[in-house]
């Protein structure tokens, strides 16, 4: 059968919407959802809340340099496939404004891989941060707060 008379059987039968919507459409983006607490983020820390107090981007600065080698030690590697991803990023209860940093690992990863950042996440508030991702190596973190640097691997 030629394709002719296979389309023209196609709009007989009326299928031929069928056939040309079957191709490829543009794929959701997969949600990640990330809570920040004072100095950390809980999905990165297993959801462990270790329970920091923090008034200051220096109060966690001091945390972090206590503990943050060990934590990041124990941290969840997030594992990504590349492709449409939004990062929805909630300040659970940080008593000042904060924000969101992703980026690839790495001097080469800062400059080959995309990234994403933002502020003025204020208490209780939600924002979302879209991206794109490449295969590679990424860390993300909130300089305000600031938390470690928390890794991502994206491969496909």
């Amino acid at each position: 059968m030629s394709n002719t008379s296979f389309l023209k059987g196609l709009i007989a039968a009326g299928g031929l919407a069928i056939a040309m919507t079957g191709g490829a459409q543009a794929a959701e983006p997969t949600v990640v959802e990330l809570t920040q607490t004072a100095c950390q983020f809980l999905e990165s820390e297993h959801g462990v809340d270790h329970g920091f107090k923090t008034a200051s981007k220096a109060d966690c600065e001091t945390i972090n340099t206590q503990s943050g080698g060990d934590r990041l030690t124990k941290s969840k590697v997030l594992e990504l496939t590349p492709g449409k991803h939004v990062f929805r990023v909630t300040n659970r209860d940080v008593p000042y404004a904060l924000g969101f940093w992703l980026r690839g690992d790495g001097v080469i990863g800062r400059a080959t891989l995309p990234s994403v950042s933002g502020g003025g996440l204020t208490t209780g508030a939600t924002m979302d941060y879209e991206i794109t991702l490449k295969e590679g190596e990424y860390l993300y973190s909130c300089p305000l707060n600031p938390t470690l640097d928390y890794k991502i691997v994206v491969k496909g």
